[in-house]
């Protein structure tokens, strides 16, 4: 059980939300940079397919042995985080992010492939620390009905960074510290990362001269063992967490080589429509962020939703370099995704399960289509990825109690999709082109959708009887 006494200090739940918003943001900011990384490392190392997928997989391998790593220590010493703290917890992460980021350095100077991957191993790292505690304690800092509102909101931030990396990060690499005569060279990463090493660090001063509310479990309740595992729920969230990020990955790492298959893009125009990708989980998470907040009323919704979907599509406008017609598209995106939040009612199970079925079909319309269908399709992919993570996180740990950072460092493991999905998408793509590839990522959607319909048949039957008992 969380400490009554430190839970009801609500009022000091503003300033730490808004910071650690802005973890989140850096945060998804380096993490899609790797979409960059893959097409400039494959040009200039002449790597295949699936050997470029090894970006995403030295990166979010890290995640399932860091995760796996704080699992047996929670098991047989007892719960890191709750020993050492939240806050120190999340520190401890943007510190070894930001050395990941300063190893990119020598990588760079020595043009040596096998040292980025080095390099990105352990910025996952840090990121798998930062999951594991950061998306926690958000979900504490508040009741347990809102936290998906509330991980959406700070997601919807973490999704701004992920829409402005391709642009920035991709005028950075490609143009601006690329060698002046347009030819690739690996010393163009050098000066970006150590530039986001030293944001990291600063936003690292920042969190630990703020004030952060302490959570920690009762000594009593604080057990070690497999526990976490009883519990169906979290065993088939750890699945579906596996097949989303595994999905969300392989179709951002995909989508520059999409676009140069199907449209005869090249990076430069590529990266803006990769934006767009990203910034529709940004629209989406906003949208979720009100959609699923309970205490609005469904009038005060719509209006909320509407003006949050024209700012933030009017932000996304200013960001990438494209006409109003090459991007006007995305509106009929937006308009469904509102009809697709009111079917779900607020509740994250059944709109998680929506959200994978229209996914599903987008990329079945990929596969068979050509041209700008094919291309709205797999960028519209997005925009309903967008509450999945939140959704799937919030709903796997729900009701674990003490066994909360024990749940959370599985399902946080289950990031590995990431670094597997994308190796297998490569091996198909290497054969059989890009297009036919993206069967992989409908196989993770349709089991998002079942994962969802699961918990919205029997995890709201449990929660229910648990509440009867007086648990």
């Amino acid at each position: 059980m969380i400490n009554n006494e430190v839970k009801s200090q609500s009022r000091n739940y503003t300033v730490p939300l808004i910071t650690i918003t802005l973890l989140f943001f850096m945060w998804g900011f380096i993490t899609c940079m790797n979409d960059i990384l893959i097409p400039y490392l494959k040009q200039l190392f002449k790597l295949s397919f699936f050997e470029s997928m090894l970006v995403q997989f030295c990166f979010f391998g890290a995640y399932f042995i860091g995760s796996l790593i704080y699992f047996f220590i929670s098991i047989s010493k007892g719960d890191p985080i709750n020993k050492v703290g939240y806050k120190k917890g999340i520190i401890f992460g943007i510190f070894l992010a930001a050395l990941g980021c300063v190893l990119f350095y020598p990588a760079a100077t020595f043009s040596y492939y096998p040292l980025f991957l080095g390099a990105l191993f352990i910025l996952g790292l840090g990121f798998t620390v930062l999951q594991i505690t950061a998306n926690a304690y958000v979900s504490l800092l508040g009741s347990e009905e809102s936290a998906s509102s509330r991980l959406n909101m700070t997601q919807a931030f973490n999704a701004f960074g992920t829409t402005i990396a391709p642009v920035l990060g991709g005028h950075l690499i490609f143009e601006l510290f690329s060698e002046p005569d347009g030819t690739f060279s690996a010393v163009a990463t050098r000066i970006p990362y150590l530039i986001f090493a030293a944001i990291l660090l600063l936003v690292a001063l920042l969190i630990s001269r703020v004030k952060l509310p302490s959570f920690q479990m009762d000594t009593e309740e604080t057990v070690q063992g497999w526990g976490a595992l009883k519990f169906n729920h979290l065993k088939f969230g750890v699945f579906a967490m596996f097949c989303y990020v595994g999905g969300e990955v392989a179709v951002g790492s995909f989508i520059i080589s999409f676009l140069e298959e199907t449209m005869k893009f090249n990076e430069a125009i590529s990266k803006n429509y990769l934006s767009l990708y990203w910034g529709g989980a940004m629209i989406g998470r906003f949208l979720g962020a009100i959609s699923l907040n309970q205490s609005i009323s469904k009038a005060k919704k719509a209006i909320f939703m509407l003006g949050a979907a024209a700012l933030v599509f009017l932000v996304i406008f200013s960001i990438v370099d494209l006409t109003f017609a090459q991007i006007s598209f995305f509106l009929v995106f937006i308009l469904l995704n509102f009809v697709a939040f009111f079917i779900g009612k607020a509740a994250p199970a059944r709109t998680l399960s929506i959200f994978a079925g229209i996914n599903v079909i987008l990329l079945i319309s990929a596969m068979v289509n050509h041209g700008e269908l094919a291309m709205y399709s797999i960028l519209g992919i997005g925009i309903f990825n967008s509450i999945m993570f939140s959704n799937i996180y919030t709903l796997a740990i729900s009701g674990l109690g003490k066994y909360t950072s024990q749940g959370s460092s599985l399902v946080v493991m289950a990031i590995l999709g990431g670094a597997i999905v994308p190796i297998f998408q490569g091996l198909l793509a290497d054969q059989f082109g890009v297009q036919h590839s993206f069967i992989i990522p409908v196989f993770c959607y349709l089991m998002i959708l079942i994962f969802g319909a699961y918990c919205t048949k029997y995890l709201g039957h449990v929660q229910a009887t648990e509440s009867k008992s007086g648990h």
